[in-house]
């Protein structure tokens, strides 16, 4: 009786080791696997598209946040109400600076929104393994 029981406790022993083997195999195995980042986890670093000096940083973005979206405004105005003529675009009121921003900033909104809209299509979302 006492051998059986010896044997038993042997065996759990034995079948403990054997499944903590395993654990550490399979461990092993998925630090070598290595998923990509989600879509929307992904860093995004505006120095890859603007020039941003490093001193000047804030005043870049500034620059850029209140001159593209001005900008665009402007020669959405210019092609599309004006019609291209430069007398035309004289008889607008260019003094409303607000106005101009705003129109320039839905437009810049609506592109770079089509733009993430595309990037996430052709996100390839498999898993790579290294």
């Amino acid at each position: 009786m006492e051998d059986e029981l010896t044997e038993k406790r042997n065996m759990l022993y034995y079948n403990q080791l054997v499944m903590n083997e395993r654990k550490a195999k399979s461990h092993k195995t998925d630090k070598h696997k290595k998923k990509k980042q989600s879509f929307a986890s992904q860093e995004v670093n505006f120095r890859d598209f603007l020039y941003i000096p490093e001193e000047w940083a804030a005043a870049f973005y500034v620059l850029y946040g209140v001159g593209v979206p001005y900008l665009t405004g402007a020669i959405f105005l210019f092609f599309f109400v004006a019609h291209g003529s430069y007398e035309n675009f004289k008889l607008l009121n260019t003094n409303a600076f607000l106005i101009i921003w705003l129109i320039g900033y839905e437009i810049v909104a609506i592109v770079s929104l089509i733009w993430i809209l595309i990037l996430y299509l052709q996100y390839d979302s498999e898993e790579e393994y290294y």
